[in-house]
């Protein structure tokens, strides 16, 4: 199947879309000029990630060869760091295909603002006294709250993950939502800091292997999260401060700029910049 792009009923905002790729994408300034350029640079996208995929699937160390392809080594780029715990390449790969069409975008022309959506993960371009603004939403399609992003905050990506989102899981974390300075650096950080966010060996959790749930994953014999009863607000709170730390670590590296994390109705924040929780949400400070 060929790649598919239309530009959506609004007028103002373009649909690429080829195999699992789906993005949306927005763009002030040229606009036919930015959304040729999108266009031009998503035609081959999938093939390039399609001949790394073995090893873009496996699980990353300091010792393992760097990928050939653009979208590859960001994706390498932003999960090497993290090679000390249980990570592959594929943690990045919605940040990195939306990075790459951004920086397309921004190459063949001069834009105002703009963004490249892949499923939830985005890649954002502010310029000077320019704004973003998006809604923060659970599994159910209920308000978690909002993320209000400046210019001045140097933020370039947001993602989201958890045990609810497009892939597995090892953590419990009903989502966590990651502002970085690349989507890609926030899909990885997202992954690992919703992995984080668990309560090892509790009855209430329930896992299977990653290899019994999906032919090919690249999780394959981890254990990932099926399903997670009400859980009591100690062990809530115990499950979001490992995120918590995990998160901080992060910041304190430079790999993300914030995160909101969310469980069973229970958030905690990191940096705090750009997110403001609903007032359904019960903020752990």
């Amino acid at each position: 199947m060929s790649p598919v792009a239309r530009i959506l009923p609004c007028g103002t905002r373009l649909h690429l879309q080829h195999g699992p790729i789906d993005l949306v994408i927005g763009a002030d300034g040229d606009r036919e000029a930015a959304f040729a350029a999108a266009q031009a640079r998503f035609e081959t996208m999938l093939e390039e990630l399609v001949e790394e995929l073995p090893l873009l699937k496996s699980q990353i160390t300091a010792h393992s060869p760097c990928p050939a392809g653009a979208i590859a080594q960001r994706m390498d780029q932003a999960t090497r760091p993290h090679c000390g715990t249980f990570v592959t390449p594929m943690a990045a790969v919605a940040g990195a295909v939306a990075d790459t069409v951004l920086e397309a975008m921004h190459a063949a022309t001069p834009m105002q603002r703009a963004y490249v959506n892949n499923g939830g993960d985005i890649a954002l371009h502010l310029g000077p006294g320019q704004t973003f603004v998006t809604a923060m939403n659970d599994h159910q399609g209920q308000d978690l709250g909002r993320i209000d992003i400046t210019h001045a905050s140097g933020i370039g990506g947001i993602a989201t993950s958890g045990r609810h989102g497009r892939s597995l899981s090892l953590g419990i974390a009903d989502s966590v939502t990651v502002l970085a300075k690349t989507a890609a650096q926030a899909d990885a950080a997202a992954t690992l800091i919703a992995n984080a966010v668990d309560q090892p060996d509790h009855r209430a959790i329930h896992r299977q292997l990653a290899s019994d749930l999906q032919d090919g994953s690249d999780l394959g014999e981890q254990q990932v999260v099926t399903g997670c009863d009400r859980l009591s607000a100690g062990d809530i709170d115990a499950a979001l401060q490992a995120g918590e730390q995990r998160a901080l670590d992060m910041q304190r590296e430079n790999h993300i700029i914030a995160a909101a994390l969310f469980l069973q109705g229970h958030c905690r924040l990191v940096g705090n910049t750009g997110f403001t929780p609903s007032v359904r949400t019960q903020l752990y400070a």
